[in-house]
């Protein structure tokens, strides 16, 4: 039978990247104990009163249709949330979707046509170059430097656009290297993108969770938001993963040409979670603040452990639910180290390469388990090191 190309294109670019995560959940749920350092699913609950605003709003009957734009309060909560950044923000510069990820994947088909290109920093994201390519685009990769913290420098940008360029996608602070942009570098970047004339979407989703320094938008530059959407969520605000919330904010014209697209995919989001989105944006909850505290801690705890296991480098992150562990000098690639420590140790994380070529040496531990997992998990790595050691030094037996 035939299928359409889009099949093709995003053949390899869906769950295969997350082979190591599949394998260890099949391991644990099959009685294996296994410590799961892979995704971003916070161990802290939403609050209690957000599940309370959610099954109020559900008997209350909260569960016709919406519409294209998004539920009108939730779309009022969006606005005022984003004035602080652009004060001229309105209901017209507001999109709502079930997740970051739709977002993500509806303002690409917007923004992106057949052959061309889309410029993310690499490592990046794992589902990017899958909304990339649906759209029939590809991934113009720039490098991200571990001695420049992970952070897109403006000369390696320059140096990878192309005829063929039409979009940057940032991620502030970012997933996977807990990079986060600072503002003199993302007028940098601006200037570049206004000379192009590329867009410049930015995935905010992990912008409450800051462990030093503030978090700049590129909302915040007013010279640059006639070409800027942002897209973020509950998900890790708010510890709400499940829930899929999320939205895109830009320009008035961008949003009225993506409404179609949004409609014809979705016809709006589900009254009830809209209802607990806008009470969330409205609420003071500490959430956020929590997992600041506690994500810090953890990483700063991973940084001291491992930093002084031979072969393994790893930098504090300054933000994000992760860290990079560079591995390379165990003599190992990331996806080898992965699956050892996997298979040898009962620990899994992700290899970096599911994050891009650049992440090849790499691998992410996800800082979303309590402190005493996260403590034996280290304990764990530094074993396999120090069998991956013993291993390579050369037998005397028959000297």
């Amino acid at each position: 039978m035939r299928y359409a190309a889009i099949t093709e294109r995003l053949r390899t670019l869906g769950g295969d990247k997350w082979a190591v995560h599949n394998a260890a959940r099949a391991r644990r749920d099959a009685g294996e104990e296994i410590l799961e350092l892979t995704i971003g699913e916070p161990d802290i609950s939403p609050a209690p009163e957000l599940i309370e605003h959610c099954v109020a709003s559900l008997r209350a009957g909260r569960t016709q249709y919406s519409n294209g734009r998004g539920e009108p309060g939730l779309v009022d909560a969006l606005v005022e949330a984003y004035r602080p950044r652009h004060p001229q923000i309105g209901a017209e510069n507001v999109l709502c979707f079930p997740g970051t990820q739709t977002a993500l994947f509806a303002v690409m088909l917007g923004l992106v046509g057949p052959g061309e290109g889309v410029l993310i920093g690499d490592p990046y994201y794992a589902t990017y170059e899958g909304v990339v390519s649906a759209a029939g685009g590809h991934v113009q990769a720039v490098p991200l430097h571990m001695e420049r913290d992970f952070v897109l420098q403006p000369a390696d940008l320059r140096a990878a656009i192309t005829p063929d360029s039409r979009v940057l996608l940032l991620n502030t602070p970012h997933n996977p290297t807990g990079a986060v942009i600072d503002r003199a570098t993302l007028e940098k970047l601006g200037t570049i993108c206004a000379e192009h004339d590329l867009w410049i979407v930015c995935d905010e989703v992990y912008a409450e969770l800051i462990f030093e320094g503030s978090f700049t938008s590129p909302l915040e530059i007013e010279s640059l938001r006639e070409r800027v959407v942002v897209v973020s969520s509950i998900s890790k605000s708010h510890a709400a993963t499940g829930f899929r919330s999320g939205w895109a904010i830009g320009p008035a014209e961008f949003c009225a040409a993506l409404l179609p697209i949004s409609e014809t995919m979705l016809f709006g989001n589900q009254p009830f979670i809209a209802d607990m989105t806008e009470a969330a944006l409205r609420g003071d909850f500490d959430t956020s603040a929590r997992m600041r505290e506690a994500f810090g801690r953890r990483a700063r705890m991973l940084c001291d452990r491992l930093n002084a296991v031979p072969g393994l480098s790893v930098q504090m992150p300054r933000g994000g639910m992760f860290l990079m562990l560079d591995v390379a000098g165990t003599g190992l690639n990331g996806e080898a180290f992965a699956w050892r420590l996997l298979d040898e140790q009962g620990v899994a994380v992700m290899p970096g390469s599911a994050f891009g070529g650049n992440g090849d040496g790499l691998v992410r531990v996800a800082l979303t388990v309590p402190d005493a997992e996260l403590e034996e998990a280290a304990r764990r790595v530094d074993a396999l090191c120090a069998d991956l050691s013993v291993r390579s030094v050369p037998s005397t037996a028959m000297l």
